[in-house]
């Protein structure tokens, strides 16, 4: 062995197994330096000299080089490189020859090199280390890039007079510094200070972006981030431009059991007659005892086009909520409080039911008796308009209790049969609305039994068929008044409601009537990794709901057919479409969804198709596309685009392009979009933006698929 025990030995015992000073008591073996080399020796004068493979330990310090000598007398290590020293995981030093004392902590080193957490390197003539927390460097480059030996310049650096890193604080400190690209200074600064690349919150200023809209200008965001201790911080974010003087920030706390966080902005511009402009989004989770959950989302804006004219997110509506939850096995509950914020300019926001408070509870348990499984479900629910006025102004409270018992067999020949049956009792306090009775009560027993036969075939290259019809014979009978329909103004017939007895989104209406319902499953499953499935179903009752719209699919005493499908293939291509099907076999409602993912390529994109139909607020039938795409052009090169296109109109309502450049030490990202749509409080927008990022400073640094060739 090239590491002789022997050596090591004699090294520990007779030199360097001597405690460093503390002022607790500690175990020798924290505080020794341990040596290691090829040979090691020592001269009548005391003078040990290691050579060849020569390597140190001292704590989180480890020290490779080619010959070392270490004077007892005075506790200098006289070191010949070439050098390298590790401390702990985030920091390198190399050098060609060093004078340190024998903790490593102080000395000098000359043609030195730091690189820091992978990422950011810093060569300089001479390093100082000072009581292993301060280190030195005169006559600095700094960069992130790749250097090449072959004398190019890297594409950005830093050179400075001197630079000081202080390990404890995290600070890069600069003094007599300019700022290159490629070898050329286009910015000079006497002093400035930078975070290490290990600091994960430093204060300071964060990526700058530029945007440019036909609105509001060119502008600069400049982000600062502020730390509040290790469990907050502060960003604020100013924006300015021609049109506009605008203070973004965002507040973020964690909590020993929680989160928030609150962004917003305060503006002054232009654009509009109002002296203030703003918005502010909040959301927070908590974890409480017993299992409770505490949620809330805020958002709240001064005027509908804030949102747009500062491209923030695009809501239509905005969703205030509070909510307490707890779910478990058998039992679940949910309490919440829920406010909507109109952002339409044809909605009149008092006649719109905004408050809409809710509590619900659900429990099941297993009888041993009767067998099955029991289910009791309470819901309590009331919504308030703003409006006073009769009609316009309608208040409801509405009190639900379900009860219900299922239970399922399975036949020897292969057949399931599950049975339910149920009782639904609901209470209506109606308020401003003298169409209808104050107090209305209605109840509703309701049966079903749903026969399955699953059939499932593997054939000799190993691929698995499975087919599954279904029939289900359902009854439901509705005693009492009819209430306003407030909550079931829209009804989706799919795959996850075909066995329903009431096809309804909420309890305010219930189907009525006896009904018969079948369907058929089918799936593939293929060794080679692609798969398909496919449902298909129908539902005939003996008499028509009045309350289910043309095109919702459900009405008359026969429904549309409903056509299901699911395609996925090894090739990262998956799609899935959903289609009704009326007695013409027409559609009334299709949907198309697709997403293809080959290596550099990712594309995304759906369809839809809904007909005309009045009582659902489309007085022409609506056609729309839209996708989003990314092609990786080679590894430094990107590229995006997302467009939505409105067939019925025949013109786009959103646009955009993208590209993005990175390597090791830079990213570049430049993007447009277009938003065509207008209202009497919105305006086609179009908006460029630009951003570049040096890589290596408290960031994520680059990969070696980024990294710069220098042949």
């Amino acid at each position: 062995m090239r590491r002789r025990l022997i050596p090591v030995l004699t090294v520990l015992v007779l030199t360097l197994a001597v405690p460093v000073f503390a002022q607790q008591s500690a175990s020798v073996e924290d505080d020794t330096a341990v040596l290691m080399a090829d040979s090691v020796f020592i001269t009548p004068d005391r003078v040990l000299i290691a050579e060849g493979n020569v390597e140190a330990l001292h704590g989180d310090i480890r020290l490779t080089a080619n010959r070392i000598t270490f004077d007892r007398a005075s506790g200098r290590l006289s070191i010949e490189g070439p050098i390298r020293i590790d401390e702990g995981d985030n920091t390198t030093i190399l050098a060609s020859a060093a004078e340190l004392d024998r903790d490593l902590q102080n000395g000098l080193l000359n043609g030195a090199r730091m690189v820091m957490n992978q990422q950011l390197q810093l060569a300089a003539v001479q390093m100082n280390r000072v009581d292993g927390r301060f280190t030195q460097l005169y006559k600095t480059a700094v960069t992130s890039c790749q250097v090449c030996t072959d004398g190019r310049p890297p594409l950005w650096q830093i050179r400075a007079r001197k630079v000081i890193h202080d390990k404890q604080k995290q600070q890069l400190y600069f003094e007599g510094a300019q700022f290159r690209v490629r070898g050329t200074t286009v910015l000079r600064l006497p002093r400035f200070r930078l975070p290490d690349p290990t600091v994960k919150r430093a204060r300071g200023f964060l990526v700058p972006s530029i945007r440019t809209t036909n609105k509001l200008g060119t502008g600069v965001r400049l982000p600062y981030f502020i730390p509040l201790g290790d469990h907050r911080d502060l960003t604020l974010t100013p924006y300015l431009s021609t049109s506009t003087r605008t203070l973004g920030f965002r507040y973020r706390q964690l909590f020993q059991r929680g989160r928030i966080q609150f962004e917003g902005a305060y503006t002054n511009d232009d654009l509009t007659d109002e002296s203030v402009r703003g918005y502010l989004f909040g959301t927070g989770h908590f974890d409480l005892n017993h299992g409770f959950k505490l949620n809330f989302d805020i958002k709240t804006t001064t005027d509908n086009a804030y949102l747009v004219d500062y491209g923030l997110p695009d809501y239509d509506r905005l969703k205030n909520e509070i909510a307490l939850s707890r779910y478990n096995r058998d039992t679940a509950f949910r309490a919440e409080v829920v406010y909507f914020d109109s952002l339409r300019d044809q909605e009149a926001e008092s006649t719109l039911p905004n408050l809409i408070p809710s509590v619900r509870y659900e429990r099941r348990w297993f009888p041993k008796r009767v067998g099955g499984e029991m289910r009791l479900g309470l819901d309590v629910q009331g919504h308030h308009r703003s409006s006073s006025e009769n009609v316009l102004g309608r208040d409801v409270t509405r009190a639900t209790a379900d009860l219900s018992w299922r239970r399922d067999w399975r036949f020897s020949q292969g057949v399931r049969a599950d049975w339910r049956i149920g009782l639904a009792t609901d209470l209506f306090e109606i308020y401003q609305d003298d169409n209808f009775d104050h107090h209305l009560t209605r109840v509703t027993p309701s049966t079903a039994l749903t026969l399955r036969y699953p059939m499932m075939k593997t054939t000799a290259s190993g691929v698995i068929h499975a087919l599954e019809p279904v029939v289900q014979l359902g009854w439901t009978s509705v005693h009492g008044s009819t209430p306003p329909s407030d909550e079931s103004a829209f009804v989706e017939f799919d795959e996850g409601n075909l066995l329903s007895l009431s096809r309804f989104p909420a309890p305010d209406r219930r189907e009525d009537g006896l009904t018969l319902v079948y369907g058929l499953n089918w799936s593939r499953f293929a060794p080679s990794g692609w798969q398909a499935s496919a449902s298909v179903g129908q539902v005939f009752r003996r008499d028509a709901d009045p309350d289910f719209t043309r095109t919702s699919g459900l009405s008359g005493t026969a429904s549309d057919v409903l056509v299901a499908g699911k395609l996925q293939l090894e090739r990262g291509v998956a799609l899935t479409a959903r289609a009704l099907l009326d007695g013409s076999f027409k559609f009334s409602k299709a949907e198309l969804r697709g997403n293809w993912s080959a290596g550099a390529f990712d594309l995304a994109g759906t369809y839809l198709w809904q007909d005309d139909d009045e009582a659902e607020g489309r007085t022409e039938a609506l056609s729309e596309i839209w996708f989003d795409g990314r092609y990786e052009i080679n590894p430094n090169w990107s590229a995006r685009a997302s467009m939505r296109y409105d067939i019925t109109e025949t013109t786009p309502t959103r646009a955009g392009l993208g590209v993005g450049w990175q390597n090791e030490c830079v990213t570049v990202d430049l993007s447009v979009n277009r938003r065509y749509t207008s209202s009497t409080s919105v305006e086609p927008t179009t908006d460029f933006g630009f951003t570049i990022a040096l890589r290596g400073f408290a960031v994520d640094g680059g990969t070696e698929k980024y990294r710069r060739s220098c042949s």
